[in-house]
Order: structure tokens, then sequence, then C-alpha cells
């Protein structure tokens, strides 16, 4: 990590020395969340990802980097809703300045923002900002860990209703063909499709997207349902988000793992993959291997008893002998993106979706995304 703690040296420096002393000057004393703040568009640098329009004709449009920066202070600043953000805009005189806007009355309205917002959401705006911190400050570190998992995202919309049609053409026959019958060829499942040569696009175009109901046991064994979407992770070392993909609540978790690996191997290098038991599938170990990485993957004994029961049998010796496995040890570590997934529900607006559709819940929660990446890069140097 001496390239990261280098380069994120460099820009605390350049906030401690030269930036946070004059901003107190011009503003008065800042406290802790707003340096949060200027520490997080120092790191992100919104207005090298923003196109420059020109002079168009028609009424000038509002700036959307100062937006864009309202947008990431809605994150950490945990505000539910515009609507508070443009209330606490309009009396912290500090917050506005930060943001770009000198008086109340440049504040823009609060479609102007949804507009905005929409435009984010279209050209996945969020996503190319924390890619580009992802990639200047981890891309040339070789990473431990990348621990994978999936978090709920509950969404104000109605559910997707799946509606299979069934085709009177179309009947299965048991048994073995007849002599001289030809019968269709069993379709090729998603994982299949994927390691056949599928671009990154291609895949992710294949995953769905549409809000449904999702279903999942809890750690006490009890099964929970809500209404939404899923949020795909994979945390680096230290609890840095480095990749994320979203899909419909209904969507088991083992058919984002092959294009999430491929777009993070992209980004960085890692050397072990920590996976739970919801990914124990040979072909997503292959495709681990593939990559020059070691999946370490909890086994899923699925419903053989008699190998639950060899599991069982097996940890209570480990656990009375004092033995630990190597691979055990490091799979403790995959608590990083839990910890992940709470603190960015907690604490950067994960929980209070009030958009509509994936792209703009997307953009929603990589808004917090990126706020919790540079916080998390700003703990390696302190």
């Amino acid at each position: 990590m001496n390239q990261t703690r280098r380069v994120l040296s460099n820009i605390w420096h350049r906030i401690q020395a030269p930036l946070l002393p004059w901003l107190e000057d011009e503003m008065g004393a800042l406290s802790r969340k707003q340096q949060q703040l200027v520490e997080t568009l120092e790191v992100a640098q919104i207005e090298s990802h923003i196109q420059y329009r020109g002079c168009r004709a028609g009424r000038p449009q509002e700036c959307r980097s100062s937006i864009a920066r309202a947008y990431i202070a809605k994150a950490v600043y945990n505000m539910p809703t515009t609507e508070m953000l443009i209330d606490r805009l309009k009396t912290d005189i500090q917050l506005r300045r930060i943001c770009g806007w000198e008086r109340i009355n440049e504040i823009p309205s609060q479609s102007t923002f949804s507009r905005a917002f929409s435009e984010f959401s279209e050209s996945e705006l969020p996503s190319h900002i924390h890619s580009a911190i992802i990639e200047k400050n981890l891309g040339q570190q070789i990473i431990g860990h990348i621990s994978r998992d999936s978090t709920s995202i509950h969404a104000r919309e109605r559910p997707e209703k799946v509606i299979e049609k069934f085709d009177p053409k179309v009947i299965k026959k048991r048994g073995r063909p007849k002599k001289g019958e030809i019968r269709d060829k069993k379709p090729k499942t998603r994982i299949e499709k994927q390691l056949s040569g599928l671009k990154i696009k291609e895949m992710v175009d294949d995953l769905p997207v549409c809000c449904n109901v999702g279903t999942k046991r809890n750690s006490k064994g009890y099964k929970t349902s809500w209404v939404g979407y899923k949020l795909h992770i994979d945390c680096a070392d230290g609890g840095i988000p480095v990749s994320c993909l979203l899909s419909s609540a209904s969507l088991h978790d083992s058919q984002v793992a092959i294009p999430l690996a491929t777009i993070t191997h992209q980004k960085v290098t890692s050397c072990y993959d920590l996976m739970d038991a919801a990914y124990d599938v040979p072909q997503i170990k292959q495709h681990s291997e593939s990559l020059g990485h070691v999946p370490i993957i909890d086994e899923n004994p699925r419903r053989s008893k008699e190998r639950k029961k060899e599991i069982k049998l097996e940890q209570k010796g480990r656990k009375y002998a004092g033995y630990k496995l190597a691979e055990n040890i490091r799979y403790n570590e995959r608590s990083t993106v839990e910890r992940v997934n709470g603190r960015l529900k907690d604490d950067f607006n994960g929980r209070m979706v009030r958009v509509k559709g994936a792209k703009k819940v997307m953009a929603h929660l990589m808004f917090g995304i990126i706020a919790l990446t540079t916080s998390q890069l700003m703990k390696i140097i302190i």
C-alpha cells in the first residue's frame, strides 16, 4: 500500500495545509462533517468527469458540478430527501459555499435537482467517479483479499410481476428419444453463457434489474422478504468498495459473481476471492482460478444430510483440537464486506432510497459508495 499511501498523503497535505485553513479564513471554523465533505470532494474531483457543454440557445443551464457536489453532501450528511438537502443549503452558509453557491437565490429548485439527477443516472456519472478513484489509488497495488457479497435494497415502487407464457407446442417429453427423433437441446444457464466468451457489457445487460420481491434466510434461520433490488459489492481489505452491480431482488447471488469478478479484475490485482456458501458453484471457482486468484468459498452441502453431519463433525473435531485451517483464518476477512454493507445503509443513505428505476437507484447508492470509499481511503494515512 506504499503507492496508495503516497498518493493519499499528497491529497491529505494539500487539504490540511492550504485548503482547510483558507476555507476557515473565508467561512469560519468547519465542523467534522464539513471537513469530511471537503475531503470527499477533493478525492472525487467531480469537475473532471462532467463534460463542458458550452454556450447553447435558450436559458443557461444550472451548474451540474455544484449539483453533483450537493448530492455527495446529501450522502455524507445522510439526508433522506432532496427537499431536506435544499433546506439545509438555504440555512447552512458554509455547506452552501462548499457546494458552489454564494447566495440563497442561486440554489436551484427541486425540479432542477431532479432533472440533473436523471442526467447523472443516465450517464452513470457516480459509477465513473468511483471507478476513477479506485484506479488512481488502488490500481497499482496488490490487494490481499476481495470479499464478495450482496445486500438488500428496499425500494418504494411496485414490484414487477413475472408472467410465464405457456406454449402448448412445446411439450417436454421424458425418457429416451425414439429412433430418428430430434429433440431441442437444453438451453444454457446464465453462468454457462457468461463463461462462453461474453463481453462484460453483455454479461451485465443479461442481468435482470427490474424491481421485484427478494427472499433470503437470515442468520437466525428465518426467511425475510423485501421489495426492491440487490446491491452486489466487491470489497478490498480495509473496507474499500472496488466494484458494485445492481440487480433484481430475486436474482441469486451466484448469477452476478462472474461479471463482478471480471470488472474487479480489470481495476485491481488481488490474490484471494472470499465468498459465502451462495457462491459455491464449480464454474465460479473455475473462473476465479482462471483470473489467477485463489477462491475460498464456504461449502454448501445443499440437501445432503450426510455431508452436513460430516461438516459439523469436522468443525467439532478442529475446535476440540484447537486447530484452524489457513483457509478458515483468511475466510474470516470476509466480514469486511458485511461491515461495508451496514455502513452504507446506516451512514451513507443506503437505507433511504426515494427514487424509482434501476438506474436512479444505482446512482443514489453510488453517491454513498463514493463517500464511503473516500472515508475508508483517508483512514489509511491517519
